[in-house]
């Protein structure tokens, strides 16, 4: 199996940056989130260099949905990234983790009148959804004396190849306004008092492994962005959204780059900009291709069984790692103290969920397995520990950050106690 170069084989241990799967999950028990820092960075910098060496202004977000640790967020505010949130809560995470509101970007198609406000005081951009919401956001910002700037979601109506659950440009979708109706949709912000039109944006999708669809969404914006400018919106900047794709099956799906991205989207973005006559900023949105490689879940067995097939029962499930059951998603496994033992058994592993589908890896051909083995799941930091839940009460585990070669923790795990921490009694029982 390839491997990224963060992940290495020594001694027949799986070793992240350097340091022995196995030791850590000594230290810090399982199921455990294991992150490398390190390659969350070198990503982050792939983009930058990609794209700055072919556009003058470029500015990266991180999809802050993807993964919302904000340690991680600190790691990327420090080398210059902004964020696109989907929530008040990811806006102050954003914050907390020292990213100027200049750099946000409030995006979601069912914002609450709570969350206007906050981007009204805090000063953050708001990409609109719906001519509903920009009259919410005109009202909300006249009450607070203030002029807010704001771009619409644009739906491109573009098919992709990816599952349709995280197809986001398709006609059908609920989010964003379609591209034909655009035009009047700035005419009637131009028209409102507090708000400032000054950007637009789309987002077509999710796990994307061609970059050819992202070219066809710029054809989409750059075309659009020059009606715009002829009707007097002065763009200073243009969101190409995110949805690069990663390997999951490692030796087998193609591998797009930041590289690959840009030299295939920038040549379209500048020759649109070029024919406007405008250089506004050139915005994108990575998430998964920025953190997904670079986390692997420790899980450790707790039996094997025989019945109509082998199973391996783990000690995480789907409420630690959703995307399996959800999406059908594949993730490689490899048993991290056998790392390069002989693949001469064939394994279902699953997890301790009281539900049929709780299967993160069906039968695959591992070596024989034991229990007290300990199982890495790859690409976990993407929709991993984000869409983790409390499922059969549950603690959630805790997450290990490296940077270099030292080791901490970034979130300690839960405790049955923290389940019931926000639980009440209601009067008739006290």
């Amino acid at each position: 199996m390839k491997l990224p170069h963060h992940l290495t084989i020594k001694n027949s241990h799986l070793h992240i940056n350097g340091l022995d799967c196995i030791t850590l999950a000594e230290k810090y028990k399982t199921p455990l989130y294991v992150t490398s820092e390190d390659r969350v960075v070198e990503q982050f910098e792939s983009y930058q260099k990609a794209l700055g060496a072919r556009y003058p202004k470029v500015q990266v977000l991180f999809a802050a949905k993807a993964n919302g640790n904000l340690a991680l967020m600190r790691a990327l505010a420090q080398k210059g990234a902004g964020a696109d949130v989907f929530s008040s809560g990811e806006l102050h995470l954003a914050l907390q983790a020292g990213i100027a509101p200049e750099k946000l970007l409030f995006n979601g198609s069912s914002k609450t009148p709570a969350d206007l406000e906050l981007a009204v005081e805090k000063g953050v951009k708001v990409s609109l959804d719906s001519l509903d919401e920009l009259h919410q956001l005109d009202a909300i910002a006249g009450a607070a004396k203030k002029k807010v700037k704001v771009s619409f979601r644009l739906n491109p109506a573009l098919e992709v190849p990816t599952h349709p659950k995280i197809a986001t440009g398709l006609k059908t979708s609920k989010f964003g306004i379609p591209h034909e109706e655009i035009p009047a949709a700035y005419r009637e912000a131009l028209a409102c008092k507090n708000i400032q039109p000054v950007g637009i944006h789309c987002h077509i999708g999710s796990q994307i492994l061609e970059v050819e669809p992202f070219a066809r969404a710029a054809e989409v914006m750059v075309r659009i962005a020059k009606e715009l400018t002829e009707m007097g919106v002065k763009l200073e900047f243009i969101d190409l959204g995110g949805g690069l794709g990663i390997p999951y099956h490692h030796d087998t799906d193609p591998t797009p780059t930041a590289e690959d991205y840009a030299a295939n989207v920038i040549p379209v973005f500048k020759a649109g900009m070029d024919a406007c006559g405008i250089t506004p900023e050139l915005w994108v949105e990575p998430g998964r291709s920025l953190v997904a490689d670079s986390t692997v879940l420790l899980t450790r067995v707790n039996s094997t069984k025989k019945a109509h097939k082998r199973f391996a029962n783990v000690d995480a499930g789907f409420n630690l790692l959703i995307r399996p059951a959800m999406y059908d998603s594949y993730h490689e496994v490899i048993v991290a103290n056998k790392a390069d033992a002989p693949l001469n058994a064939e394994y279902t592993v699953t997890g301790p969920i009281c539900e049929t589908g709780d299967i993160i890896a069906p039968d695959r051909k591992l070596p024989e397995i034991a229990a007290g083995d300990i199982i890495a799941i790859l690409d976990t930091g993407a929709y991993g520990y984000a869409m983790s839940s409390q499922y059969n009460s549950r603690p959630r585990c805790p997450e290990v950050l490296i940077h270099g070669s030292q080791a901490g923790l970034m979130r300690r795990g839960e405790t049955v106690a923290d389940l019931t921490a926000i639980m009440e009694h209601p009067p008739w029982q006290k």
